[in-house]
């Protein structure tokens, strides 16, 4: 007899170690602890729809004749991690041995390892690129460009190729995918579902025991089963596909969702099949129903963007986590967890956040990782914010795209140069400097976008690392044309931007 291990993120019926494993002799076991849910503080939306997706799951592989041990985080006497879940039902059921697929952090990976029982991991295959692939990808290039390993991925798939030359004679459309926000959006957002009674028996619990958590539970609407979840694509396909290339980047106060699909959560915990989505992608761009860009644009985040933070977190090992290539230690500011600010940019994002557990990649990446790389704010600590605050996220997605894109922690591995900008961009692509406290076109005094100020203090203070970067060289050119005292005054003013997060300002 084998325990089966089915971790929160691991609802497939594909998965590996059911596939291994027998129905008629061997057991799952599924767990809700708090080991899982507290080891940094999830939004409360995130814990819900997990311990929700987990127990409809259970009763789904009920249904096909597995026998399922299920601990649920209220029951009497409930183990408190997950080696402790396994050896329980070890101890109950005579059972020694556990198949399970590889786990996605590090973390769990470490703590399974160390079980008195004999564990069979199992490749996690609902990925496309293996760890062998992506290994053999990397063996000897000086750089690891994303960009490379997608069209090595185009091809394993085949999607969206024309024999062997990408579809429309070129690999990628990005720069058709970056509009400023427009005026109106057609797109009703995400399908929206009514907690079923085993969601809200779920949610009840969540606020009895997590209610204290950063993150709002009221007005709880995500899918939490396979159906649902493809419901929901079909439903985004239809009417946001076609113009999400177009505005993928944009952001408005009062449009949260634009166009994007909001189907991260439900492929990493394994409701949705990631190539089964692109390929209903795919067959939307050939039927006419959406252009090329919006569709390739998706395409690569699913098998380009995904897959390679994937092979860069467990190519890195578990230290990746506690990377700081610039030496930044200030504290998060309490702005991250609600508190006033007059920036009605990190303002917006942070509510959405709050209110969601959801932002965009451009709100993650441009705003709040932005601010957070330019106030020289610990990048662990923003790491465990990301990790903590989003639904989907899981260390071996989260970690890369923090450490490595939005914080430049890993000293270049993933990013080529920082992702920083100075308000502009954010005027560009928003409607949030509108009616904010600041100004985006004073570049100094105090009602200046703390984004412009805080621009030029990084790339003052990081020069020696970052002047011989080709594509930083124009930065430190306009820096260097800059009138001595225009310099002196705009580091001065960053610098009590700095001294107010320091002394827990508002901001």
């Amino acid at each position: 007899m084998n325990l089966v291990l089915v971790l929160g993120d691991q609802l497939s019926q594909t998965l590996s170690a059911l596939n291994a494993a027998d129905p008629e002799h061997d057991i799952v076991v599924m767990a809700e602890v708090m080991g899982e849910a507290e080891y940094v503080p999830h939004h409360p939306k995130k814990i819900a729809f997990l311990f929700a997706a987990m127990r409809k799951f259970a009763e789904r592989l009920r249904g096909q004749g597995w026998t399922v041990t299920y601990f649920k985080l209220d029951d009497e006497d409930a183990p408190q991690t997950l080696t402790a879940a396994l050896l329980d039902a070890a101890q109950t059921h005579g059972a020694e041995r556990v198949l399970t697929t590889q786990a996605g952090e590090w973390r769990v990976i470490n703590a399974l390892d160390e079980l008195p029982l004999d564990v069979r991991v199992l490749q996690d295959d609902r990925f496309i690129a293996s760890h062998a692939e992506f290994e053999k990808w990397a063996e000897g290039r000086k750089a690891l460009r994303m960009e490379y390993f997608y069209r090595e991925m185009r091809r394993k798939t085949r999607l969206m190729m024309d024999g062997d030359k990408p579809a429309g004679g070129q690999w990628n459309f990005d720069h058709d995918n970056r509009k400023p926000a427009p005026d109106a959006i057609t797109y009703a957002g995400p399908m929206r579902f009514e907690p079923d009674a085993v969601t809200q028996e779920v949610l009840a619990l969540v606020a009895a025991r997590f209610g204290q958590n950063f993150g709002e539970l009221d007005d709880f609407w995500f899918a939490t089963d396979q159906h649902q979840a493809q419901q929901h694509l079909a439903h985004w396909i239809n009417g946001g596909l076609p113009q999400f290339g177009d505005y993928q980047d944009a952001m408005l106060g009062d449009a949260r969702f634009l166009y994007h699909a909001i189907v991260g959560l439900y492929i990493n915990a394994g409701l949705l099949d990631p190539l089964e989505v692109c390929r209903a992608v795919e067959d939307a761009w050939k039927n006419g129903h959406a252009p090329i860009n919006a569709a390739e644009g998706f395409i690569r985040q699913i098998i380009g963007w995904r897959e390679y933070v994937r092979g860069i977190y467990f190519r890195e090992g578990p230290d990746y986590v506690t990377r700081n290539a610039l030496g930044h230690n200030r504290d998060l500011p309490g702005l991250y967890w609600g508190e006033k600010t007059w920036m009605r940019c990190m303002e917006k994002a942070v509510e959405q956040t709050r209110e969601e557990a959801y932002a965009h990649h451009i709100q993650r990446l441009m705003v709040t990782g932005n601010f957070a790389l330019l106030g020289g704010i610990d990048p662990a600590q923003v790491h465990e914010w990301y990790l903590a605050v989003y639904a989907d996220a899981f260390e071996w997605v989260e970690a890369p795209n923090t450490i490595g894109m939005s914080q430049f922690a890993d000293g270049g591995i993933i990013a080529s140069k920082p992702y920083i900008s100075s308000g502009n961009y954010i005027d560009k692509m928003s409607d949030y400097c509108k009616g904010c406290s600041y100004k985006v076109k004073d570049k100094t005094g105090p009602d200046a976008c703390p984004f412009n100020l805080l621009y030029w203090h990084f790339l003052d203070r990081h020069r020696e690392k970052f002047k011989g970067n080709h594509r930083m060289g124009n930065m430190y050119r306009v820096w260097d044309r800059m009138d001595a005292a225009k310099r002196e005054t705009v580091l001065k003013d960053a610098d009590a931007v700095l001294g107010k997060l320091d002394a827990g300002e508002i901001v």
